[in-house]
Parts: C-alpha cells; sequence; structure tokens
C-alpha cells in the first residue's frame, strides 16, 4: 500500500505506511515529522542569550557554563527518551502482535504480545479536557475469568494519529484476527 498523509490530535502531520507481507501478516508504520533544526536553534538561542544577560549583570561564568551544559544535555535527552521518530504494529495472525517504537537517537523499545493473550483490538475514547481523543489499544484476557479483560496495552502512544487513521489500521487488524480465530 502508498504511504498517505494524515495529523495527530495536535494537527501535525503524520504519515502511515501500510504493508503487507502476506494475507496473515501486515505492518503498519506511523511516522512523525523529523526535529526541526529551526526549533532548535531557537530554543537554544533564548536560553543562551537568558544566561548571557544574567552574566552580564552577575559576571558570574558559572551561569553561562551552566546554561550551556542544561541545554546539551536537555537535547541529548529529548533525543534518547522523548522524541520517537517512529512507531510500528506487526499483526502476525497466528503468531501475536509486535509493537515497536524507534526514537531519535536510534534507540528502539519493542514489545510482543502472544495471539492467545489477546482478547480484542479496539477503538476507544478518552475525554482530555474539552475533546475526545481516540486512541487504539489491544485489550490482553484474563487468565482467572474468560470474558474478563486483564489489562490494555495502547498504541501509537507517542504519534497520537487522529481517527481516521487508527479506522484504518482496525480495519485492517481485524482482517487478520477474524481469520485466525
Amino acid at each position: 500500500m502508498e504511504d498517505e498523509s494524515f495529523c495527530n490530535i495536535s494537527g501535525k502531520p503524520i504519515s502511515l505506511d501500510c504493508q503487507s507481507h502476506s494475507s496473515f501478516c501486515r505492518e503498519f508504520t506511523v511516522s512523525t515529522p523529523k526535529i526541526s533544526i529551526g526549533k532548535v536553534m531557537v530554543y537554544t538561542c533564548s536560553v543562551w542569550l537568558f544566561a548571557y544577560t544574567v552574566f552580564f549583570f552577575t559576571q558570574n561564568t558559572a551561569v553561562l557554563s551552566s546554561a550551556i551544559l542544561i541545554t546539551l544535555v536537555g537535547m541529548m535527552l529529548h533525543i534518547h527518551f522523548v522524541k520517537v521518530d517512529h512507531e510500528s504494529l506487526l499483526v502476525i495472525g497466528s503468531l501475536g502482535i509486535q509493537v515497536s517504537s524507534s526514537y531519535a537517537s536510534g534507540r528502539e523499545v519493542t514489545t510482543f504480545i502472544e495471539m492467545s493473550k489477546i482478547k480484542d483490538i479496539v477503538i476507544n475514547e478518552a475525554v482530555y479536557l474539552h475533546q475526545i481523543i481516540y486512541y487504539l489499544c489491544v485489550l490482553l484476557r484474563d487468565p482467572s475469568e474468560p470474558h474478563g479483560v486483564s489489562s490494555v496495552v495502547t498504541l501509537f502512544q507517542s504519534s497520537k494519529p487522529r481517527l481516521n487513521c487508527l479506522v484504518k489500521i482496525y480495519k485492517s487488524c481485524q482482517e487478520i484476527l477474524s481469520t485466525c480465530k
């Protein structure tokens, strides 16, 4: 399938890439835009300008050193722990679901959920301030109660796609899950 453009809940552009590896295996990748060098420059310059202003009046070089150190450490932490480049969902009909997040630093976090533990995949809704937000989640079976749900695994937490993107992924996942049952 081809790449399409969608928006996240904040209105920022994201893209969805759907790949069908076989009739029982599909992969969905939601990508967010790369870090804007302009934004990084603006934040860095404003922190350093503020630090220089404080230095100008106090003549304390520790202010400049700490401003440089804080911005560098802050950028490194943001790139390694916060900024997600893309999230992927690999649905393999008979085995399970693999959820991966790739960060801007190259770090990847991957989780696998066995098909026997999956009760269903649903689009859920949450009320946030004055709006309703939709999100895709996996309901996990409760081993002690066959009709119960033990926990909920939220998908695409960082990219936060809007409903039209979620519906496309949901329908495709339901096709695979219904053929495996």
